[in-house]
């Protein structure tokens, strides 16, 4: 049994260091359920077996303990070595896999339901939500937000607020749902969303930006600065990248499909697109670094995690923590 729980365990080094440095994304909650089920199996053994096993050690040695003694009395030996106390501790000891495994079972049942169905951790891989996140943040995501979800399976069981304009959303990426992604809901069921040269129209009206004060946003890792503005969507602002004098965007023109792809028309200037029912609109603050809904189409419900709200942690630059919009 220790031998199989120091396998478990490397396994799941394993895999924590390889989501950390982004080798790869894997499914955390399936993860995190099998670990539930795996420790709960581990505890009722415990709690049913090995503890009773243990138990009914000690109470042999006690009665020979006990016997033992009453032999050397009737012998005239009154004076007898007493270790009875740190046997008694010695045969009750847990060993290291079960103090590691049934141990942590409450931990991480206590893990499992706050991350299901409370907050959820992410780590940001990309540039694509600058000046809002930047590579390495680590954000929190309220998980009831949108409404309570059946972990794993991610099938919604009660309703609660619908996603709206310039939320910062979790979702599972419609092209392959084991990868989470994480942009700015920018269209909901029926809006018709634009961009084109540059500039973002909802339903036939511009939306708001004004320029932020030069030099603009400095890029740590490109080592340069780029234009920021701040944008209003809904009664949210926030900022984002966008350079005016950059190549128009051209994506979807290669024959891209997705569901409801009739919905958008694409142009050498632009796209255009209808949001349809149970559907929404994504795009990154980094407009002219960001593969979103104007590449790969529209998130549908079930596939949404959670509104992402705080950066509870980053390891190169502290000051980023705290809320955000």
């Amino acid at each position: 049994m220790g031998l199989l729980t120091g396998l478990l365990y490397a396994c799941l080094a394993a895999f924590g260091l390889g989501w950390y440095l982004n080798r790869w994304s894997g499914n955390f909650s399936l993860v995190l359920f099998i670990l539930t089920v795996v420790t709960f199996f581990y505890w009722l053994a415990e709690r049913f077996y090995f503890a009773p096993r243990r138990l009914a050690a000690v109470a042999t040695f006690e009665q020979q303990d006990a016997a033992r003694r009453d032999q050397l009395t009737r012998q005239g030996i009154t004076r007898v070595d007493d270790n009875v106390a740190e046997t008694r501790q010695a045969l009750l000891l847990q060993p290291w896999w079960l103090d590691w495994t049934a141990g942590l079972f409450p931990v991480i049942l206590v893990v499992f339901l706050l991350r299901s169905f409370l907050f959820e951790p992410f780590k940001i891989p990309s540039g694509s939500m600058m000046p809002t996140l930047l590579v390495g943040d680590l954000i929190l995501v309220n998980k009831f937000h949108y409404g309570i979800r059946l972990p794993v399976v991610n099938k919604k069981i009660v309703e609660n607020h619908d996603p709206e304009r310039g939320d910062v959303m979790v979702f599972r990426f419609p092209k392959d749902p084991s990868i989470d992604y994480i942009k700015r809901v920018v269209g909901i069921p029926g809006d018709e969303v634009v961009f084109r040269n540059q500039q973002l129209l909802l339903n036939g009206q511009l939306v708001e930006t004004k320029p932020s004060p030069p030099p603009g946003f400095y890029d740590e890792e490109a080592r340069r600065y780029s234009p920021e503005f701040t944008e209003k969507l809904g009664n949210i602002e926030h900022g984002i990248l966008i350079n005016p004098q950059s190549t128009p965007f051209f994506g979807g023109q290669d024959g891209n499909q997705f569901p409801f792809r009739e919905n958008c028309r694409y142009s050498a200037d632009g796209v255009a697109c209808k949001v349809p029912a149970g559907h929404y609109f994504m795009m990154g603050d980094n407009r002219d670094n960001s593969l979103d809904s104007r590449y790969w189409g529209f998130v549908p419900d079930e596939n949404i995690v959670g509104k992402a709200f705080y950066v509870w942690m980053n390891f190169g630059d502290l000051k980023r923590i705290g809320a955000f919009r």
